[in-house]
């Protein structure tokens, strides 16, 4: 239940900082010698049965030069699977995903019970051609926006190779292996070259039209690893997907859901994206290699909200009108933050059941829940909360402590998102912010602190799953529409 009304954070918090820095899941083409960076990639999948709908954002670090985006797929696409979106549905879902934190004041001991409220929780495609001697095939050709569109079938990786090569495209030197296994299980790859002249740049990068594509296929996957070809270093995975009723998870990596429901100290109000940095660290520093979730909720509702609930033309812009009568979809988030050295299989994805966490709801013992636990619907979500202790007099024989809300006379304005994570600094600790202990992480506060009595009373003995985390295995090939786009540069004729 939610008590009363909750405060903003800080609007500092709120302030946009540079873009995350996230796994782009393939590699760009070019023809240059200089180096490009992705540096931004948000992926949003819808599922339902087999279909899949891929809609992700990029942009790139580099010369204003022509470049191309190498994606695998499964099928061969035609204009009419493909289309660019607006930027600002991609906001959207990550706020309402996001990591959250609220304040609460405790409410006069001495005044009436509050009321509760319950949580609700072009021209037609081309034929076919082939480029006998090095065993490509052109399936499809079309334009979209500023992207021109090739969709190639491959024989073997070092025909594929080749003949980027001879099509002007520099190959960073360690795509061939990288390639070979998508080609052997006979992915096609859905080539997008960009017009530059087309581009909006923003400080030195081009800010793409967000690409969309769907298919059918009975594999749910995201390829990921050529991702890394042109990464600096460790990079921020963040997989937002939506389906009717239904959360997902790693097939084949460890689950974990984030520590959630823990009261912070006032500190935490400046330096939010810091201390949940530091917590996401501390989770896979015990969950090494593990796939974390973030977000499991109904998504055209939230308690509390950062920004507005999906409406129904959100998600059809998201893919629903390729789904008809579908209209209810869950909204999850999955966290990876991995180097090159440190991944292993591509993301494969498998439904999970349903798991509440992070709300304002007290167990029959009087104890806040905690953590993650395995329910009918999905409600969870990390939430961190500011607590302040009732000041005033109390004057009643029978005070009642513990009820939380908005601050006198104050009103219920929204959640503050973390913002700009994979930017924040990777150095803060977690005594500074953290007022109880935290068993997932195996923290625990120093007794002679007296901010640790900010924690409401039982809030320990509230029972969890432990972070809810599940085994994984080896996992199988990929087999989704998003893995392979890596840098490649189009190669400028010598005049």
């Amino acid at each position: 239940m939610r008590i009363l009304a909750m405060a903003a954070a800080a609007a500092a918090v709120l302030v946009a900082g540079p873009a995350s820095a996230r796994a782009f899941c393939g590699f760009y083409v070019s023809g240059a010698d200089a180096k490009l960076y992705n540096n931004a990639t948000m992926v949003v999948l819808m599922r339902e049965g087999t279909r899949t709908v891929l809609s992700m954002q990029n942009n790139y670090q580099g010369p204003p030069e022509d470049f191309a985006m190498v994606v695998p797929v499964p099928v061969v696409l035609q204009e009419e699977n493909v289309k660019t979106l607006p930027v600002d549905v991609f906001d959207r879902v990550d706020k309402l995903a996001a990591p959250r934190l609220v304040e609460y004041w405790e409410q006069d001991p001495c005044s009436p019970p509050a009321e509760t409220i319950a949580i609700t929780g072009s021209a037609p495609p081309a034929g076919p051609s082939v480029d006998e001697d090095l065993g490509v095939t052109i399936e499809a050709k079309f334009t979209v926006a500023e992207y021109q569109i090739l969709i190639l079938s491959a024989e073997d990786s070092t025909g594929l190779e080749k003949w980027l090569r001879r099509e002007k495209y520099s190959i960073p030197k360690k795509a061939e292996p990288l390639l070979r296994p998508y080609v052997a299980q006979g992915m096609k790859f859905f080539v997008a070259k960009v017009d530059i002249a087309r581009v909006r740049m923003q400080k030195g990068q081009a800010m793409l039209s967000p690409l969309r594509f769907h298919y059918d296929s009975h594999q749910f996957n995201l390829p990921i690893r050529l991702g890394l070809m042109n990464s600096r270093g460790t990079q921020d995975l963040l997989v937002h997907i939506l389906s009717p009723n239904q959360r997902f998870e790693a097939a084949n990596y460890t689950n974990v859901t984030i520590p959630t429901n823990l009261d912070v100290s006032d500190e935490t109000r400046r330096s939010f994206p810091a201390f949940y940095a530091a917590l996401f660290d501390a989770t896979m520093a015990g969950h090494r290699g593990a796939v974390v979730t973030e977000y499991s909720w109904d998504a055209a509702s939230c308690d509390p909200c950062p920004t507005p609930p999906l409406e129904p033309s959100d998600l059809a812009t998201l893919g629903a009108d390729v789904m008809p009568g579908t209209t209810s979809f869950v909204l999850t988030r999955l966290h990876a933050r991995y180097s090159a050295e440190a991944l292993g299989d591509d993301l494969v994805f498998r439904a999970a059941p349903p798991i509440v966490g992070g709300r304002e709801v007290m167990g029959g013992d009087g104890a806040l829940e905690r953590g993650a636990q395995q329910a009918d619907v999905n409600t969870f979500q990390a939430r961190y909360v500011i607590r302040h202790r009732w000041t005033g007099p109390i004057a009643c024989p029978k005070p009642k402590r513990g009820v939380w809300g908005a601050p006198p006379g104050g009103s219920e304005p929204p959640a503050a998102p973390a913002a700009q994570i994979a930017f924040a600094p990777r150095n803060a600790k977690l005594a500074t912010y953290l007022r109880q202990d935290v068993a997932e992480i195996d923290f625990k506060v120093s007794r002679s602190d007296p901010q640790s009595r900010f924690a409401p009373s039982g809030i320990e003995k509230g029972s969890s799953c432990a972070g809810c985390a599940a085994g994984g295995g080896s996992g199988a090939g990929a087999l989704a529409l998003l893995g392979l786009a890596g840098l490649l540069r189009m190669r400028r004729p010598r005049g």
